[in-house]
C-alpha cells in the first residue's frame, strides 16, 4: 500500500469516523473537519444530489501576494519591501525578539523579528477550507511563521492560526521545521497545514482572511529571510462521493518528458523521515517535477547520501520537506516551498475543479501534481490501496485518459502509468469515500502542486491565470 504519511491516514478515519456519527445522532456535537489529505466536510447544498456539483458549486479561491506593488501595502513592521526581478519582503530592523524553545531538539534560544500583515482578502465565497503555501529565502540561522488571521461570517474572529514554521535547512543553526497541533476554537481546527471548519452544517464559515509572515534570525546579524510568494487557497467543496467525468479538452495526446522516479527503490533508507521511501510520494513527485525544470540539488548538497543508494535526489527532498511534528514529508506546503528553494522556481499548492484544468496546464508545459485516496479497485493498473497518495499528472492519451508518474512503483522503468479518466477524476476530486472496511473516509476535493518558473512562458502565464494562479 502507498501512504502519504500513516498519521494522516489515521487522522482522517478518525475524523470521518466523527463526520458519520454526528449525521446519523443530530443531537452530538459535530466535528466533521478532514485531515490534510482530505476535503472539507461541507454540507451538500439543497436540491444537489452528492457528485453532481459544477465548478460555481464549488468554489475555490487562490489569492497570493508576490509582486512589488503587493510588498508595498499591508502592515510592515521592520520589514522592507525588495524589488527586483524576484520581489519580495526581507528584515530592515528588528522590532521584536522571541525565545522559541524548539519542540523537537529541547533547545531554547532567542530569536529576532520583524513582521508583515497582507491587506484583507475578502473572500468571493465563505470557506470551510485554507491552505497557505509560500516561497522563500531561508539562510541557515534564520525560519519564517507563517499565520492566518481570518474573521468568520458572523463577524467575529478565529485565533491567530500558525499555518507552518518553516526553514529550507535542518542544521545546528536552524529550528526545525514544523507544523503546529492543538490549535483550534469552538468553529474551526487546524489540521497540519490546513484550516478547517469544524461543522459547516452550522453556517458559520470562514468569510476573510489575512496571512502574517513573521521573520526570524539570530540576533546582532545582519542575516535575513526573503520572502518571495505568499499565498492560500479558501474553498468551499461540497460533500461529493462522485464527480461526473469532464470530457476531454485536447485535440490528440500530449505528455511532458518528466523524469520517472520510484519511491519504492527507497524502502528502509533513512527511516527517521517517516519510515523511508514507502511514504516518499510527495517529495518524490516533487522531484520529478523539479528536475523537469531543469533544477535539483548539487552532488555536495547531496553528499550525506549514502553512495549506494540509488537517486539521491529523491532522499534529499524527503530529508527537507519532512515536518517534524506531523512526522512524515507529506506537509503540502513544505513540499512547495521546497520547490522554491531552487533558482527561479515558485511553488503553489491549490485545488482544481477537474481535469480540463490540468489539460490546459501539460498543454502549456506544466506538469501537475495531485492528491488521491483509493482502493485498488477505483483505480484499474494501480494494484494498490492508498488514504492519501502523490502523483504527477504528466499527460493524456488521445482518448482523454490520465498519463501519470506515480511514484508507487516497483523500479524507476514502471513509473509511468495510464488510468482511466473517469476513476481518475473521481478519486481525486471526491471529498468522501468508502473504506475497505465498510466505514467512511476523506479525499483532497482537487488538490494540487503547481510548480513553474519565476518567468512562465506567455502560453503557460495563460494556463495559471485559467486557474486563478498569477
Amino acid at each position: 500500500m502507498s501512504t502519504n504519511a500513516p498519521r494522516r491516514a489515521v487522522l482522517t478515519a478518525a475524523l470521518a469516523a466523527a463526520a458519520a456519527a454526528a449525521t446519523t445522532a443530530t443531537a452530538q456535537s459535530a466535528t466533521a473537519a478532514p485531515a490534510p489529505a482530505g476535503g472539507p466536510a461541507a454540507a451538500v447544498p439543497a436540491g444537489k444530489k452528492s457528485g453532481s456539483a459544477a465548478p460555481d458549486d464549488a468554489p475555490v479561491d487562490y489569492h497570493a501576494w508576490t509582486a512589488y506593488p503587493d510588498w508595498l501595502f499591508g502592515v510592515h513592521h521592520g520589514t522592507v519591501p525588495v524589488p527586483g526581478e524576484r520581489p519580495g519582503v526581507r528584515i530592515a530592523r528588528a522590532t521584536g525578539t522571541l525565545d522559541y524553545t524548539d519542540p523537537h531538539t529541547g533547545i531554547t534560544a532567542t530569536w529576532e523579528s520583524a513582521s508583515w500583515t497582507s491587506p484583507v482578502r475578502q473572500l468571493p465565497h465563505p470557506a470551510t477550507e485554507l491552505v497557505s503555501s509560500w516561497n522563500a529565502h531561508t539562510p541557515a540561522g534564520t525560519w519564517i511563521q507563517v499565520e492566518l488571521l481570518g474573521t468568520y461570517t458572523d463577524g467575529t474572529a478565529t485565533p491567530a492560526y500558525v499555518m507552518g514554521r518553516w526553514t529550507a535547512g535542518d542544521g545546528d543553526e536552524d529550528i526545525r521545521r514544523t507544523s503546529v497541533d492543538g490549535q483550534g476554537d469552538d468553529t474551526s481546527s487546524i489540521y497540519t497545514d490546513t484550516f478547517a471548519v469544524d461543522d459547516p452544517s452550522q453556517g458559520k464559515l470562514l468569510a476573510s482572511y489575512r496571512l502574517r509572515l513573521t521573520l526570524f534570525r539570530k540576533p546582532g546579524t545582519g542575516l535575513t529571510p526573503t520572502v518571495w510568494r505568499l499565498g492560500a487557497f479558501a474553498s468551499n467543496i461540497p460533500d461529493r462521493y462522485t464527480v461526473p467525468a469532464s470530457v476531454p479538452g485536447l485535440d490528440g495526446a500530449v505528455e511532458l518528458p518528466v523524469p520517472r522516479y520510484s519511491q519504492d527503490i527507497h524502502k528502509g533508507q533513512y527511516p527517521q523521515y517517516d519510515n523511508g521511501g514507502e511514504a516518499w510520494c510527495s517529495p518524490t513527485s516533487s522531484t520529478m517535477v523539479i528536475e523537469y525544470w531543469g533544477r535539483g540539488p548539487t552532488a555536495a548538497d547531496m553528499a550525506w547520501v549514502d553512495p549506494s543508494y540509488a537517486d539521491p535526489q529523491v532522499d534529499q527532498g524527503a530529508r527537507y520537506t519532512y515536518d517534524y511534528q506531523y512526522e512524515g514529508c507529506g506537509n503540502w506546503p513544505f513540499n512547495a516551498a521546497y520547490a522554491a528553494t531552487y533558482k527561479d522556481l515558485q511553488g503553489v499548492v491549490t485545488q482544481l475543479h477537474s481535469l480540463n484544468d490540468i489539460e490546459r496546464l501539460v498543454k502549456a508545459g506544466i506538469p501537475v501534481i495531485t492528491s488521491q485516496s483509493f482502493l485498488a479497485s477505483e483505480l484499474d493498473g494501480s494494484n494498490y490501496s492508498t488514504s492519501g497518495h502523490l502523483m504527477c499528472i504528466i499527460g493524456f492519451t488521445a482518448e482523454g485518459d490520465v498519463i501519470a508518474n506515480d511514484p508507487a512503483s516497483s523500479d524507476d522503468d514502471a513509473v509511468r502509468n495510464v488510468y482511466k479518466r473517469a476513476q481518475f477524476e473521481t478519486v481525486w476530486l471526491r471529498t468522501k469515500r468508502i473504506t475497505a472496511s465498510g466505514g467512511v473516509g476523506s479525499g483532497s476535493g482537487g488538490v494540487v502542486y503547481l510548480y513553474f518558473p519565476v518567468k512562465p512562458s506567455p502560453g503557460q502565464r495563460r494556463a495559471l491565470a485559467s486557474v486563478g494562479v498569477v
